[in-house]
Formats: C-alpha cells, structure tokens, sequence
C-alpha cells in the first residue's frame, strides 16, 4: 500500500506519485486509505508529471511562527495534468505574477528532515 511516508519520501526524490484504484480507476493524490468512488482498498502507485494550472491561490502575510520569516508567500490549488488537484506553496513566481490558470510545475521543497509539495514556474 501507498503511504503517506511514501508520498513525500518520493516528493523528495523530485517524483510526484498519485494512487490509481485498481477497482473503478479513480486517481488520488495525496494517497488516502481507501478510494472515495468506491470505498475500496486497492491502490496502486502512479507517476505523474507534475505539471498543472493554479486553480486558486491565497497569499499568506501573516504566517505561523515557524514561517513568519518567509511571509508573504502565496499557497495554490493546482490542478494536475491528470485531472487530480493538490494543494502547495508557490515559489520563485512573484506575488503580483501569480493568477488563476498560470502554468506551473512540481517542485519539492525540502527543510531540514522535512518534504513539502511546491510549485514553480512552468
């Protein structure tokens, strides 16, 4: 089975992964325990591309703590090439750049021992 751990072990590598139910086909991402089509546990890692379109965005200028050195910065819904919609933080694209349908791309972001989803140019 396709865990979370897995997830952002291979985000960190630089390979976004989705799971594939292998019962009705639904595509997920981050990977859940069972498929909200179907209800079934039968998920199968799948590579994708990575590259998508900002759906919607929210630019953060008060941050939490841990963060607050790094505000403004602006979290988007990106929907993916393959359909599915995952939620990361923008960089390297200027606040006043950003817009709903702007092309971007995944790119891994890595603090300390931690692995967050980003995003960036395409």
């Amino acid at each position: 089975m396709v865990t979370l751990r897995h997830f952002f072990a291979r985000a960190r590598e630089g390979q976004l992964t989705g799971v594939r139910c292998e019962k009705c086909g639904e595509l997920a991402i981050p990977p859940k325990a069972l498929c909200p089509a179907c209800g079934e546990r039968a998920w199968q890692p799948v590579p994708l591309a990575g590259e998508g379109t900002i759906a919607s965005f929210t630019v953060i200028r008060v941050a939490p703590r841990a963060w607050a050195a790094e505000a403004p910065y602006a979290v988007a819904v990106v929907k993916l090439k393959e359909g599915v919609s995952l939620l990361g933080r923008v960089v390297d694209i200027p606040l006043e750049k950003l817009a709903i349908g702007l092309p971007v791309r995944f790119r891994p972001l890595i603090r300390d021992e931690q692995t967050s989803v980003g995003f960036g140019p395409a």
